[in-house]
């Protein structure tokens, strides 16, 4: 079989390319935002219409096609859609034997302000799954925790994917960054180090925007101190470890620094009054929202289970207790991530599918690749090591502590399968999407578009990161989307590779809030079915005020002095030392 080469301008206009490109982007979020289309209807629909402007618009062979997409839905499943899964399948066990209000009463306990309850759960609890796990998880676990804790679904699920930024370049023990080491050639530390020079401002930041945006600047100000806490203890500790440590465990030791701060430092300070709304300042139109206005009994098959604190005061012994199942995951998902358990696993359990008719069959060249270059199509189905199957065992041995029978177990699974049916096929069409986006060149015509923008290219280029991520839902992909690009354009003119290739990535993390599989897993944690058009609507411009605040920070770095002294370049500047 003859290989094909991607074509990156099909109508000789770089405007009309650009404009095909884009339009199962436009149309996927056009159907989600409208509200009038169902999530899994809408990816089904997109993804049909990115089947045909591959192969009608781009000339892409069906049969290339048709396989790629294929490889994107069971790419969706492994790893992503199996973490979810596992996720609201402990939580439903937690919840039907009371342990969950056990546990909402304790952080309650800690504090009863909401908006400080956000900013220890989402922002810095979060944080810590997204270095250990990544892929969904943290929005998965803060999202089911803030229902439980109360929070209205809509304010569970955006504010869940506002505070999951900051730490997502450093996610999964540093995938993003290995990631973007593979397609530069630049050392992960050296890129690593980069990132720990831009995101730390945000991770300043973030914590403050997050109140602001639950509870408005009057909310906001009169808590500034624990969200300066928080903030700055998480910032100082993500830039220390990146430059001076290593970029694989900056979220974990960054959140684990952030959490120690602001408890103890709640032990001096409270709030003078106690935010106790649940939901967002002014209209929720969730309040009250759960499965269609429905509050659901935790173990009815097809329903979602909303936890209530018990009405008694629970003992210290079980308020311990209702924390194992949780400092089980963790432990469990830490254990997964590291490079020494993968290395004995993976070579026992990894089963590498090269995929027929597809892997090398594609050829990306210039100006995406600096020479041609085939593209592979390996599907790893490494089903030890998934952090998915540490969340599964972490939720069995929890189900056994907590007193579940091994048929209960088995019959709560298949319930949860129920529940989360359109969920999972909603990922997998959208992770098709995005692969096929990719293997089609249609990705490189949109970053092409952002690469033709001259000086302003350090704005623009960190869009692109942002573009990616929004595109693929991870910063992984977006860094091997587009790394290679960022350093070939950027070279081009006159600016550090290290910078571009970092603001793809810092830039990336501010797309992850609205990556549709990211509204869908949180729209699924929070058992707020169908409503993603809302979830969508409401961190849509956030995300784009934030990206474009990291754009503005990378034209300073790039340009202006004393900026410029914060940027690394890889002819003149070793490593750090590891």
């Amino acid at each position: 079989m003859q290989t094909w080469n991607q074509v990156y301008d099909p109508f000789g206009n770089a405007w009309l390319s650009t404009l095909a490109a884009s339009l199962p982007v436009i149309a996927l979020l056009g159907m989600i935002a409208s509200g009038k289309v169902k999530a899994h209807i809408a990816a089904v629909l997109s993804l049909l219409l990115a089947l045909a402007v591959a192969v009608f618009l781009f000339g892409m062979p069906g049969d290339l096609a048709w396989r790629a997409a294929v490889l994107g839905m069971v790419t969706g499943f492994f790893p992503i859609g199996w973490i979810i899964l596992n996720v609201i399948f402990l939580y439903r066990l937690t919840v039907e034997k009371g342990w969950f209000g056990v546990l909402q009463q304790s952080v309650a306990g800690i504090t009863a302000d909401r908006r400080i309850q956000l900013l220890l759960v989402a922002f810095a609890f979060g944080a810590f799954f997204e270095g250990a796990g990544g892929f969904g998880t943290p929005v998965a676990v803060t999202g089911a925790i803030l229902i439980g804790l109360g929070f209205s679904p809509l304010a569970a699920s955006g504010l869940s994917l506002i505070a999951n930024t900051a730490p997502v370049a450093y996610g999964a023990l540093g995938a993003p960054i290995q990631g973007l080491a593979s397609v530069t050639n630049y050392d992960p530390y050296v890129l690593g180090a980069m990132i720990g020079r831009q995101l730390p401002f945000f991770s300043l930041i973030v914590p403050f925007w997050l109140i602001w945006v639950f509870a408005g600047f009057r909310g906001m100000i009169r808590i500034w101190p624990p969200i300066l806490v928080c903030g700055a203890s998480f910032a100082t500790a993500q830039f220390l470890i990146s430059n001076y440590v290593n970029p694989w465990i900056v979220d974990i030791g960054a959140s684990l620094v952030s959490m120690a701060a602001l408890v103890l430092f709640l032990k001096v300070w409270q709030p003078a009054e106690i935010w106790t709304s649940p939901a967002l300042r002014g209209n929720d139109p969730s309040v009250g929202y759960v499965n269609g206005g429905r509050a659901a009994a935790a173990g009815t098959p097809g329903e979602f289970p909303r936890s209530t604190a018990p009405e008694r005061t629970a003992t210290s012994s079980e308020i311990a207790w209702s924390w194992v199942p949780w400092i089980i995951l963790s432990v469990v998902v830490a254990i997964w991530g590291t490079k020494f358990f993968k290395d004995i696993v993976d070579p026992i359990f990894i089963w590498n599918y090269e995929v027929p008719g597809l892997h090398k069959m594609i050829m990306k060249v210039p100006p995406v690749e600096a020479a041609p270059k085939a593209e592979p199509a390996i599907f790893k189905f490494s089903y030890m090591s998934y952090t998915g199957t540490g969340v599964l065992i972490a939720a069995i041995l929890s189900g056994f502590i907590m007193r579940f029978s091994p048929k209960r177990l088995v019959t709560a699974y298949v319930e949860t399968i129920w529940v989360l049916r359109y969920s999972l096929i909603t990922i997998a069409a959208m992770l098709a999407l995005g692969v096929l986006t990719r293997y089609a060149g249609v990705d490189a015509t949109l970053g092409l578009a952002f690469a033709g923008t001259g000086i302003l290219y350090p704005f623009f280029g960190t869009l692109l990161g942002w573009l990616g991520v929004a595109l693929t839902g991870s910063d992984t992909a977006s860094n091997v989307l587009f790394g290679g690009l960022q350093r070939i354009t950027s070279e081009q003119l006159g600016l550090s590779g290290i910078l571009m290739a970092s603001a793809n990535s810092s830039g990336g993390v501010m797309g992850k809030m609205i990556d549709a599989q990211s509204i869908v897993v949180a729209s699924t944690a929070t058992g707020y079915f169908g409503q993603e058009g809302k979830i969508l609507r409401f961190v849509f411009w956030h995300s784009i005020a934030l990206a474009c605040l990291v754009g503005c920070l990378v034209m300073l770095q790039a340009y202006v002095y004393p900026f410029t002294e914060m940027v690394i370049h890889p002819p003149t500047m070793a490593a750090p030392a590891h």
